[in-house]
């Protein structure tokens, strides 16, 4: 009898149906993929921007997003999971905003930079680029899978 080896788990492409895959900005200065992984979960809050908020209120626990570093850098630097969904905003008193949790998976092999995703025209569509004041943003499969090869994934 042949024992089959099962295959390895790819390296975190795109997820299954039905996680949804997202790109959140951060200034780095404020809070950084450093800090994030240093605390192991962080709030994601703060955001002020009814369509950000929309997407912060439709994500899920298990969803992916991109931490983008924005202001200094402007470059996608790691990957984070959503770790708790539904949250309010804990800086709002008013009961309008959300949060969720995150949690970082890893970071990404190589920073992908503003610069090299508005010379690609696979991705001049991407809401980061076509809504690019948005604080939180929803990422296509093909974006996401086009995203990390140019990081070298």
């Amino acid at each position: 009898m042949t024992k089959i080896n099962p295959s390895p788990l790819p390296v975190l492409s795109v997820p299954p149906a039905p996680a949804r895959l997202w790109l959140m900005k951060s200034e780095p200065d404020a809070y950084s993929w450093d800090d994030l992984v240093a605390q192991g979960e962080g709030t994601w809050d703060g955001v002020r921007n009814y369509r950000a908020r929309n997407n912060l209120q439709a994500m899920e626990v298990g969803d992916l997003a991109f931490f983008y570093h924005s202001n200094i850098g402007k470059e996608i630097v790691g990957i984070v999971r959503i770790s708790v969904a539904g949250l309010p905003d804990p800086t709002d008193d008013t009961g309008r905003w959300a949060a969720v949790k995150v949690k970082p998976v890893r970071k990404i092999k190589r920073p992908v930079t503003l610069a090299q995703i508005k010379a690609e025209p696979a991705l001049a569509a991407t809401e980061m680029l076509t809504l690019s004041r948005l604080s939180v943003a929803e990422v296509r499969p093909d974006e996401w899978a086009k995203i990390l090869e140019m990081a070298g994934e």
